[in-house]
């Protein structure tokens, strides 16, 4: 009679071999669903049969430890005898690269897979995350960073409830939850003699909040307004398409609150109003033109941060395209939340770079001529009554200065292959290496200043015409240091705005009320 395995066996009883041939169909399809495992009646009614040899060594497959125990003997024999025992399918593993496992694995491995199944969910960082986010890093999607505007700041392109760009908030250093008022933005514009600006905030932290969008352009809107008293036709295009595309960032987002300011060169021109008639008419956008007081204010109040609490007097200058306000800040023992309530003197100066430049020519600055716009800004200081300041020690008084004249300064200090807001807001500069930098500029021709990254061709003529200006302010109040301020009114309009809603003071109140 022909074994099923394929081998010859002895003729024996009919009932013997019926019984020989259920039993191996039986493992057979128990072998298919994957049990080796055979019960108690089988294993004796085949051991009592007389079925001994090769075919019996199935039948005990259920006993792991004589398993193990045959297989190292048939191990150690194969060693010597030069062939390889027979492995069931539980010997072999199907994971690429890991080899055969050994003989004490078969048996653990289902339990392992069986508990990996059961803490699928409860895995970490070493398995499955915790939280149903995507994997830093993935390789089919990988992250990409932030885009970066001209200030610096990180454009989040996504919704206003985008929880990633929540996580980027402060620079990227913490990571935080969803704001607790995901839908309150606040939007503050500032067209200026020179540049049209644009920042979309959310509140975050007292005294904080997190940029969502930001725009900035130079435009020259002051052009050629010195001389005509009127702002031109090609200048006020320019405005115009910029602003076009502040309508399309506001028009997108749900916003709050919302303030747009114009400055000096709509004050000045006699076309002023009409320009803003022309702007609610191309874009929508209704702007208000503040006084200059309200200017210097904003100013103060976008930098309040930066003023550390053992100063005790402060000279902050803003130096814009067609005028520079001047705040004198003195705070005594008490401070107040806003740093503006503490300004005892103030002034504008009609002139800036834009308008200082078109008088004094900006491309070929000669020592003379840089001296003389210097005198002329120090004969409109001269008119300024401010007593002087007393310097105890020094870190008691100190200059901020807040306007691309500064910052440029930095720029060219920190010898930056490109301008990087992060490196340049709240650097302190010293009275000797401010002055290195402006002698530095001052030896540059125009090609020279335009070819360096932090200056560029667009204000390659007005650096020098605010550094006159820097020099003037410098002169009349002589300072160890100076801090650098790439921040101004529109950070001004956003927090004047967010503290006058009182979304801090519910912010703190919130958390007092989870922590209760």
């Amino acid at each position: 009679m022909e074994d099923p395995e394929g081998g010859s066996r002895p003729q024996g009883n009919g009932a013997l071999a019926a019984g020989r041939k259920d039993g191996k169909k039986s493992r057979r399809r128990k072998g298919k669903r994957g049990g080796q495992s055979r019960n108690a009646n089988q294993s004796a009614q085949h051991v009592l049969s007389g079925d001994t040899g090769e075919a019996a060594r199935p039948i005990e497959a259920g006993n792991a430890a004589h398993k193990r125990k045959r297989r190292r003997r048939g191990a150690s024999a194969s060693g010597t005898a030069g062939q390889q025992p027979q492995r069931t399918s539980n010997e072999i593993s199907a994971t690429a690269g890991q080899g055969v496992r050994s003989d004490s694995e078969s048996v653990p491995s289902r339990r392992n897979r069986r508990n990996r199944r059961k803490h699928r969910g409860k895995r970490g960082l070493q398995g499955r995350p915790l939280v149903h986010e995507k994997p830093v890093g993935h390789p089919a999607q990988p992250q990409q960073p932030a885009p970066t505007g001209r200030n610096g700041v990180a454009e989040s392109r996504t919704g206003q409830n985008d929880n990633r760009a929540a996580r980027q908030s402060d620079g990227g250093q913490r990571s935080q939850v969803e704001h607790p008022w995901p839908d309150e933005l606040y939007a503050a514009l500032d067209l200026g003699t020179n540049n049209c600006r644009l920042l979309i905030a959310q509140p975050t932290r007292p005294g904080q909040f997190r940029v969502v969008d930001a725009f900035s352009r130079i435009v020259r809107l002051g052009e050629g307004l010195a001389a005509s008293g009127r702002l031109s036709d090609d200048a006020m295009d320019r405005a115009v398409d910029a602003l076009r595309v502040c309508a399309s960032k506001l028009k997108n987002r749900e916003i709050r609150r919302m303030r747009l300011i114009a400055t000096e060169a709509c004050r000045q021109a006699s076309n002023g109003a009409q320009f803003l008639e022309r702007v609610i008419a191309e874009t929508g956008l209704e702007l208000e033109i503040i006084d200059r007081e309200t200017e210097a204010r904003l100013a103060v109040s976008g930098c309040s941060s930066l003023v550390g609490r053992e100063t005790r007097s402060v000279v902050l200058f803003d130096i814009g395209g067609g005028s520079s306000e001047i705040a004198v800040i003195r705070i005594g023992d008490n401070r107040f939340n806003r740093l503006a309530n503490h300004i005892t003197h103030w002034t504008s100066l009609p002139v800036g770079v834009v308008t200082l430049s078109e008088r004094h020519g900006g491309r070929d600055v000669t020592p003379d001529v840089f001296e003389g716009m210097v005198v002329e800004v120090e004969g409109m200081l001269g008119s300024f009554d401010c007593p002087a300041i007393d310097i105890g020690h020094a870190d008691d008084f100190h200059l901020i200065g807040t306007s691309g004249t500064v910052t440029t300064l930095a720029g060219v200090h920190l010898d930056l292959p490109r301008y990087d807001r992060r490196k340049v807001d709240g650097i302190w500069l010293s009275d000797d290496e401010v002055s290195a930098m402006q002698a530095k500029l001052l030896s540059w021709d125009f090609a020279s200043r335009a070819a360096n990254p932090c200056i560029g061709p667009d204000r390659a003529d007005l650096v020098l015409a605010g550094c006159a200006i820097l020099e003037a302010i410098r002169r009349r109040w002589p300072s160890p240091r100076m801090r650098v301020a790439d921040r101004g009114l529109r950070e001004g309009l956003l927090t004047d705005m967010m503290a006058d809603d009182g979304v801090w003071r519910r912010h703190r109140n919130r958390r007092g009320q989870r922590g209760k």
